[in-house]
């Protein structure tokens, strides 16, 4: 469990950017698209997601729109800034580089052991 909690917190942003490429969302949209998205194996729970939302707002990666109802609670709602999108970009490339060098790794240390 160790290596999953870090994993997750290291890349939180990374996630929240690119569930929010398609269009905007609420909180809960985000909590919900991650679950279903990742078969439950990634979740997020409000007091962790809405940190996030904070810093990618405070970064100008986010902007946010409130949205009232006639009957209901008001919401708010998060899409991707430009200079969100150029975030997003960078964060992949970074993630797919280590990703790809992790399996290297792993996959040359597998072939040692047999």
């Amino acid at each position: 469990k160790g290596i999953e909690r870090e994993l997750r917190r290291g890349t939180l942003e990374l996630i929240v950017l690119r569930l929010l490429e398609p269009g905007e969302a609420y909180g809960y949209d985000i909590v919900s698209q991650l679950t279903t998205e990742t078969d439950g194996v990634l979740t997020v729970t409000d007091g962790t997601l809405y940190p996030v939302l904070y810093r990618l707002e405070r970064a100008g990666c986010v902007q946010v729109r409130w949205d009232t109802p006639d009957r209901g609670v008001p919401r708010k709602y998060y899409r991707l800034t430009p200079a969100g999108r150029q975030e997003l970009a960078q964060l992949e490339h970074e993630w797919t580089t280590f990703a790809e060098a992790m399996a290297k790794l792993l996959n040359t240390s597998q072939k040692e052991r047999n």
